[in-house]
């Protein structure tokens, strides 16, 4: 796991280099961690940030997004960007000018391509599918052919890549500041999975199966027995 991501123009560390890593296992855990990410394309000449699903699967990254596969129509070798952030906490300090944010963040480039072969885009929506929710693709019905074609799935490979992550409390605990006699300190934020909420449409009888239900109170973003906010 001591794998190096290389470093190009786009990726190199430039602000806060002490945040940054290469590490390809920290991008593995920055984005087994989440399953929302931010796309930059183009699109008819202007840039457009779009949120949508992702899921991971080995080195390539798979978005779900017809907006992605419009803009790669027209710009066929153009490069994007993805970036997926995870907030941590509010850091507050003593002064505004220290205040900051805790968090875990990637950004991917390349240029990526539109999914087309069948059972590429079924690999693709079942990691979609199962980094959001584990064990749903085995319990509900597949895509059939129709819905396949109507589906936009592109592919990203994990080959150019930076990962920054701020932790920690304020810096000007052994400022000037200090003397000010305020509070300061980290307002942490933790996502957590809410109880089930069933269709209201949902016959009587029918209970959320075990991989839905034990998500019940569980940080987002955390297997069993793992800390958040450790990369």
């Amino acid at each position: 796991m001591g794998e190096e991501l290389e470093v190009t123009e786009r990726t190199r560390l430039r602000r806060m280099r002490e945040k940054g890593s290469h590490r390809r296992a920290d991008l593995d855990a920055v984005l087994a961690a989440g399953f929302l990410c931010h796309l930059g394309v183009v699109v008819d000449g202007a840039p457009m940030v779009v949120p949508t699903v992702y899921g991971v699967d080995g080195d390539r990254i798979y978005v779900h997004g017809s907006v992605a596969s419009r803009s790669l129509v027209q710009a066929p070798d153009g490069v994007v960007c993805l970036s997926v952030t995870h907030v941590d906490g509010l850091v507050l300090a003593r002064s505004v000018f220290e205040h900051g944010v805790n968090y875990r963040s990637a950004m991917i480039y390349g240029v990526p391509r539109v999914v087309t072969d069948p059972d590429e885009k079924l690999r693709g929506l079942r990691a979609l599918t199962e980094q959001s929710s584990p064990g749903q693709w085995d319990y509900v019905r597949r895509p059939s052919r129709k819905e396949l074609a109507a589906t936009g799935l592109v592919a990203l490979d994990l080959t150019e890549a930076s990962v920054k992550v701020a932790s920690g409390p304020p810096d000007d605990g052994d400022g000037p500041d200090a003397e000010l006699g305020v509070w300061a300190g980290v307002l942490p934020l933790v996502t957590r999975f809410g109880e089930p909420v069933a269709d209201p449409l949902l016959p009587a009888g029918i209970e959320p199966p075990p991989h839905i239900a034990e998500r019940a109170g569980r940080v987002a973003g955390a297997s069993s027995g793992e800390p958040v906010g450790t990369v």
